[in-house]
């Protein structure tokens, strides 16, 4: 199954060196890649350091020349429109490909109606990678709880954070938190966009917007982060045996982001780390969850990579396109309890 890819940074490097390692399993050839300054195309497979021309005209012309059956499309995160990534994904159904993404962006903004498209083209659409760096989020219940309905979800999704204040529990100053998340190449270029929680708010419109049909964007859920948090203010909760963390809770039609006061104790301040946390409220199996344990870009490769294989399996098997799925809508309303507001 050729691929197309689009943006060629670390994520997408590491993709095409799992694609090679792997390829005892299934071969996925690389035809073409564009990334800003230019474009490679080669029909028989481009190796992972390619000689780039000038770039095209359009993502089109692209498309078209690279002659692919999947767009891997790995732009940067434009966390205020999702574009251009939103427009790449359209012009790669509108040529009957196949698209596996990491792009938060495409699914917080625009996930209803390139699902819809997806089906109406019956084509494949997939974006395990867009939030905890390829754990089994949206897999989870695609494969293992048939019939499973999402009535909430909870979760502590953004590293930067969570560094910010454990640099801050040591002593250390909010902007050596800030410093050491930026070395670990986690922290955007703009970092009240993690402290602030934007982030999360991103990550919990993708996760309610597939899983709960919720059709809303990052701007329409509330959100409140931790840049006004004090070194005095971790450390009187320290001694109390507190914790603060960045929380997307997800209850019904309900939606927030919110730096919470936590219970050192409790399994939401135990995310340490660049590591992630979500648990989910179901119908069938209760309370259930997933934790990314110190994700690096080549679990986010794998990511993407156990996406093309589900595609593979889905094309064979002849099962039905994903986006063509009904999506799960019943949710529960829960009153929420503001006593946990640092």
């Amino acid at each position: 199954m050729r691929l197309a890819l689009l943006g060629y940074g670390k994520v997408a490097r590491a993709v095409a060196r799992l694609a090679k390692r792997q390829r005892g399993l299934h071969s996925f050839p690389i035809t073409g890649i564009q990334t800003r300054h230019g474009m490679a195309i080669g029909v028989r497979g481009l190796p992972l350091d390619p000689a780039f021309g000038p770039p095209p005209p359009s993502v089109e012309e692209f498309l078209d020349r690279a002659a692919a059956q999947v767009l891997v499309e790995l732009t940067p995160h434009n966390p205020v429109t999702g574009e251009p990534a939103i427009s790449h994904i359209r012009a790669a159904f509108a040529r009957g490909l196949h698209v596996v993404t990491a792009n938060k962006g495409p699914i917080a903004h625009a996930y209803s109606d390139l699902r819809d498209t997806a089906a109406r083209r019956g084509v494949e659409f997939r974006f395990e990678s867009a939030v905890m760096g390829g754990a089994p989020v949206f897999n989870l219940f695609r494969h293992n709880f048939p019939g499973v309905k999402v009535l909430g979800f909870t979760g502590v999704l953004n590293s930067t954070s969570n560094l910010v204040i454990e640099a801050m529990e040591r002593g250390g100053s909010f902007d050596e938190g800030l410093a050491e998340a930026r070395r670990l190449g986690i922290a955007v270029g703009d970092a009240s966009y993690d402290t602030e929680g934007w982030d999360s708010a991103a990550k919990t419109a993708v996760i309610a917007n597939v899983l709960m049909d919720a059709r809303v964007t990052p701007q329409t859920i509330p959100t409140k982060g931790i840049t006004r948090l004090t070194q005095e203010r971790v450390r009187e909760l320290s001694a109390h045996g507190k914790t603060v963390r960045i929380v997307s809770r997800a209850r019904g039609s309900s939606l927030r982001v919110r730096a919470e006061v936590l219970d050192k104790t409790d399994i939401l301040a135990s995310v340490k780390g660049v590591s992630n946390l979500i648990l989910f409220d179901t119908d069938l199996m209760g309370r259930t969850g997933t934790i990314s344990i110190e994700p690096t870009v080549d679990r986010t490769a794998y990511g993407v990579w156990s996406d093309l294989m589900d595609i593979v399996r889905s094309r064979t098997s002849g099962v039905a396109p994903q986006g063509s799925r009904n999506p799960e809508q019943q949710c529960f309303i829960q009153k929420h309890d503001d006593s946990h507001r640092p």
